[in-house]
């Protein structure tokens, strides 16, 4: 137990920092808009293309968590990204195709935390039991908001006073120490080390596997929770890339610390209580596909309502209220799809977990592209509201009708979790 508490703090802390480094260029797009005399166009381009790279490591990503461990995974992609958040404003400076360069770094940085959460999903489904999944995830998971928070707060004070230089060192160097930490006090070398036979063996899918991948996705519920995944997480992606430039242009005399600070940290606690009371009902006897259901209600549907009350205020106050409430009420969804995966197939839920964020990351570029789009031609941001409303709508009618937390795979491994 006090090893199981100490890797869930340094796994929530390293969702934490992806956060950070992912949320750096959101933070601050309109700073660098000014300074490259971007438009808004040209900002989607460089905002969506984080998704592009996102989308092609996460079944890769999840497949070879399950074969050699998700946490020598995590710490290999955390270095990578650690470093090119640091070096990003330098190699800025040296090159003058700013466009081509940001768009491209931003393409690397989906590259390389593509393969975060699959990852995390192989690691919980193999070692944490069926009752205490949601809360788990729900405490790790909070580290995205928490680290938006971070980032949000810390990040627009280090705008305002050094330049948004600055926030990509800040991001960039805590990874890294995290990183140091971690092998340093919760590793042996031994498990630091890879095998050259490991890796082979889990970057090709045997046909001996135990799971039979024809008949798996064949499976209605499989489909309806990479359905309601993608469809979430593109929603999310959306949010998350363009609620800041809302507020500043829509609230042009209000600060930056507190728009990019209240909905992040209202969504903390709501996290929490969502996984909480998740293994609770379940612990009581109610169907844990029951359970599954209710959550994705309030994360999905619940949620997408204050985001259009969002696109129709003019007000500051409500508008940060409205985020607030759309913005913590998609934790729910950590108790209700993201854990189903691991109900579904725990003995590939890394590879399934990869397939539902690579559609979530592809319908995330779109989505993210689209959303710049609509406000460059209509000059509104209900529209971009609506959009997300919609897509949520879809990912969550698909998982009521058809979602299930049965086991579907064959693997007996896990059985008695």
């Amino acid at each position: 137990r006090p090893e199981s508490r100490v890797w869930t703090v340094m796994l929530l802390l390293g969702t934490c920092l992806l956060y950070c480094a992912r949320v750096t260029v959101p933070i601050c797009a309109v700073a660098l808009s000014s300074y490259f005399n971007w438009d808004k166009k040209q900002s989607g381009v460089v905002l969506s293309s984080f998704f592009w790279g996102y989308c092609l490591t996460q079944i890769i990503g999840g497949h070879i968590s399950d074969q050699i461990g998700g946490e020598k995974v995590l710490l290999l992609s955390a270095s990578a990204w650690g470093f090119l958040t640091v070096l990003t404003p330098l190699l800025t400076h040296i090159t003058s195709a700013h466009l081509v360069f940001m768009t491209s770094s931003r393409f690397l940085m989906g590259l390389l935390q593509g393969v975060y959460f699959p990852s995390l999903a192989s690691l919980l489904s193999q070692r944490v039991r069926e009752s205490e999944r949601a809360f788990t995830y729900s405490t790790v998971g909070t580290g995205s908001q928490f680290g938006t928070l971070v980032i949000g707060g810390a990040g627009s004070l280090l705008l305002d006073w050094y330049g948004w230089e600055s926030v990509f060192y800040f991001s960039g160097l805590l990874t890294l120490l995290w990183v140091y930490c971690t092998c340093k006090y919760l590793l042996s070398e031994k498990e630091l080390i890879i095998p050259i036979d490991y890796l082979t063996r889990g970057l090709s899918i045997s046909k001996q596997t135990k799971v039979p991948w024809k008949q798996l996705f064949r499976k209605a519920p499989i489909w309806a929770v990479i359905i309601a995944q993608l469809s979430t997480a593109s929603t999310f992606f959306t949010l998350l890339s363009w609620l800041p430039t809302f507020f500043k242009e829509t609230f042009p005399g209000s600060k930056g610390w507190v728009f990019n600070v209240v909905p992040w940290l209202v969504a903390i606690p709501t996290s929490l209580f969502s996984g909480f009371l998740s293994d609770h009902l379940i612990n009581q006897g109610y169907r844990t596909i029951t359970i599954r259901k209710f959550m994705q209600v309030i994360g999905s549907g619940v949620s997408s309502i204050f985001a259009l009350c969002l696109g129709q205020t003019s007000s500051f106050c409500k508008a940060i209220v409205f985020a607030s409430a759309s913005v913590g009420l998609q934790t729910f969804n950590h108790s209700g799809i993201s854990v189903n995966v691991q109900d579904l197939a725990p003995s590939c839920a890394g590879l399934l977990f990869g397939v539902a964020n690579t559609g979530g990351a592809l319908l995330g570029v779109i989505c993210v592209y689209l959303a710049g789009y609509l406000i460059e031609t209509t000059g509104s941001w209900i529209s971009v509201f609506n959009l997300v409303a919609a897509v949520n709508s879809i990912g969550l009618c698909t998982f009521l009708l058809f979602g299930e937390a049965q086991r579907v795979d064959t693997d007996s491994v896990y059985v008695d979790l």
